[in-house]
């Protein structure tokens, strides 16, 4: 099966953007009938190997641990026949990591996290016939982490959020348990500050503007996200968008995630009338404005060529250090291959073309 027909989110690892706003159930454990009273804190220690208190506790104080289906605190006494479980906002994983030598663009480091800045191209985490070359093999070396054939990725949860092969930009990764239980909280909560550039098709009447509907699976097309047109159905999904730029055929924008659905951007944008520029999934790698001319066409196939996949750049990230509690903000240069586009558009839109073809 190639790479186009297969659903990134079935590798049962990391979930895209959206998915780290949902509870996934890590560990479903039932007090035995002679239970002795024991605070939940103990009893999970004792009943999850490999896991420490410290971690437990973590857990419990970012309210992901729940006995019949309440969240409690660590003081809990543990009765026959609870129910307890522990949820986190992103999936279990479990697959070996093989750690190999990958270069890293780190933009910020510290004891506890780091920022990377993702080219275009790389997969975020193994899965589907992805089981090296991606970040988080990239990841496993740089962090030290002994390659052992018999060790599961349990916690290369190190990431708590993913961003599309084919996009690039900053992605935040924790370093220690506190780190990444706290940052999961803050993506969770939507506190995380996200502000991306995309080139879209079309030139967009209004200067700023905010898109709330609700995204959910296109049902034609398993492998593509829409806007439901039911208010019931989907998840909620709002993105705030500016203008930076115009070229007449094609638009700079800003755009900043109060969520973060999958393919949020790019379901958006497309469902006003403007996909991002070159994203075949969503209809924006054909000419969709300007003219017949022969000349326009071979000019749009050169910045296909130029930048062969859809242009959008996770160009900022800004959240507060799960442990000095300090705002961090991030920013990034546009890479090459966006940075030549739109070079490409100003010297086209400069040129009086528009004009004369028109």
């Amino acid at each position: 099966m190639s790479d186009e027909t297969k659903d990134p989110r079935e590798d049962g690892f990391l979930p895209e953007e959206d998915e780290q706003q949902e509870m996934y159930e890590h560990f479903r454990l039932e007090a035995d009938r002679g239970q002795a009273p024991l605070r939940v804190d103990k009893f999970l220690t004792e009943h999850l190997s490999d896991t420490s208190r410290h971690r437990v506790q973590l857990a419990i104080e970012a309210e992901y641990v729940r006995v019949n289906d309440r969240i409690v605190k660590a003081n809990y006494k543990v009765r026959p026949g609870d129910v307890i479980t522990l949820m986190m906002p992103y999936q279990r994983r479990g697959v070996e990591i093989k750690a190999e030598n990958i270069p890293l663009d780190i933009v910020y480091e510290d004891d506890d996290l780091l920022v990377v800045n993702k080219p275009a191209g790389m997969v975020v985490h193994p899965g589907h016939g992805n089981y090296d070359g991606t970040l988080v093999n990239a990841l496993a070396w740089y962090l030290g982490r002994t390659p052992d054939p018999d060790s599961h990725d349990e916690r290369m949860g190190l990431l708590v959020h993913r961003i599309d092969k084919e996009t690039s930009g900053l992605l935040v990764v924790a370093k220690t348990d506190t780190a990444q239980i706290g940052l999961a909280s803050q993506f969770f909560h939507h506190s995380i500050e996200r502000r991306y550039w995309a080139l879209v098709w079309g030139n967009i009447a209004e200067d700023s503007g905010t898109i709330d509907a609700n995204i959910g699976r296109d049902p034609g097309d398993r492998l593509r996200y829409k806007v439901c047109s039911d208010p019931t159905q989907g998840k909620t999904a709002v993105t705030h968008f500016r203008v930076l730029e115009r070229f007449g055929y094609v638009t700079l924008v800003e755009c900043v995630l109060e969520t973060g659905r999958t393919h949020q951007i790019r379901v958006h944008m497309n469902s006003i009338g403007h996909p991002l520029f070159n994203d075949a999934r969503y209809g924006g790698d054909r000419i969709l404005k300007g003219t017949l001319y022969t000349k326009y066409k071979q000019f749009i196939d050169n910045c296909f060529a130029l930048c062969p996949r859809q242009a959008l750049h996770a160009k900022t990230l800004g959240f507060i250090h799960p442990v000095t509690k300090e705002k961090i903000s991030l920013d990034s240069e546009i890479p090459s291959d966006m940075a030549a586009l739109l070079e490409k558009w100003r010297r086209y839109a400069g040129s009086n073309v528009l004009e004369e073809e028109e």
